[in-house]
Parts: structure tokens; sequence; C-alpha cells
């Protein structure tokens, strides 16, 4: 039976530790903790520039880069706690640097200023056809 003592008494490295997937899941960057997991496993998220696995032990102070979709955020990490709260409470447990949040912004607005991709399905309509032939024609 592997039961912990009723001495047992967590250190205080103990207490400063948390698995970076429980982390990730109580500050509100991942829907479950399992996500989180798979995004660490898939190098999504670094812990100080290194790659590492759902295990890793997290402290206060660690630099976090979290690749989102397209957009990328790098944030210091402030708080540990494993659990999940409401999302005020969640944004203070880390703090993003200026340079991400601008470069984000950035990225932000360029995606808005793209043109929305057309959605072809299949091939042309019979109406479609004749519409391009008398664009081809110059008739138009």
């Amino acid at each position: 039976m592997n039961s912990v003592s009723p001495n047992y008494m967590p250190t205080k490295t103990d207490q400063e530790k948390l698995r970076i997937d429980k982390w990730l899941w109580a500050a509100r960057f991942y829907k479950t903790r399992s996500l989180a997991a798979d995004a660490v496993e898939c190098g999504k998220v670094l812990v100080n520039r290194v790659r590492v696995k759902p295990a890793k032990l997290l402290a206060a102070g660690d630099t976090l880069t979290i690749r989102l979709g397209p957009y990328q955020h790098v944030i210091i990490v402030l708080a540990l706690s494993n659990k999940r709260g409401p999302a005020t409470e969640a944004q203070k447990m880390y703090q993003e640097t200026e340079d991400s949040r601008l470069r984000r912004e950035v990225l932000a607005l360029e995606l808005k200023a793209q043109p929305e991709p057309t959605a072809h399905e299949g091939r042309p309509t019979k109406r479609d056809r004749r519409e391009i032939e008398k664009f081809k024609s110059g008739v138009w």
C-alpha cells in the first residue's frame, strides 16, 4: 500500500513547484488538462526556451512560450495554483511581456486585413460557367 505517512509534511520545494500541464489548465490557457498535456508534448509550450514534457515542474519566475493558433504568448509565471478559478484570478498568475503583447496585436491586425478566403465547392454551376465565359470574352 502506497500511502503517505501521517507525519509527512510537504517540503518548501514541493509547495513551490507544480506540473506544467496543471498550471496551464489552471491559468486557463487550455480548456482541459489533457489538451494542455498534448500541447506540451507536441512542443507548443516551451519552458525557458526548452521543449519539456507535461510532468515538468514549473516554478515562479519561469518564462513560458505558448503557441495558440497563429499567436505566440511569452509570459512570466508569477504564482502557482493547481485549482482552476475565474479568469480574473487566472490572469494574476502570470504576466505577459510587452514585446509579446505588441507582436500579437500586430499579427491580429495583419490577419484582420487579409481578405476572406473564397470557398469553392466543387465544379462551377452552369450559371457560374456562363459568367466566366462572359468575363473571359470581354462582354462583361
